[in-house]
């Protein structure tokens, strides 16, 4: 089965890429990803990632190991998204 994250929390991700935020994301194994939020992507499998533009060029994050995402652009319609473990479905 395919683990997805919640609808209301898509949205926020979905904001998130059509303001082209700064983000700051906390993965579940606490590692740290910056950069500019670009699209979501859908692979073969149906997993899903969110492109982020960073420093180092495109990276991708599997939506399913987002433990937190702070917004760091400034006026941002919200500052922080805590994600608790995905759903399968």
């Amino acid at each position: 089965m395919t683990q997805h994250i919640s609808c209301d929390l898509h949205d926020y991700i979905e904001v998130a890429c059509m303001y082209g935020y700064q983000l700051r994301l906390i993965l579940k194994d606490q590692s740290v990803q910056e950069g500019k939020a670009k699209d979501i992507l859908t692979d073969a499998e149906k997993r899903e990632f969110l492109l982020l533009e960073t420093s180092a060029g495109s990276q991708q994050v599997e939506l399913i190991s987002l433990d937190k995402m702070e917004v760091l652009t400034p006026n941002a319609r919200f500052r922080e998204v805590i994600f608790p473990d995905a759903c399968e479905s």
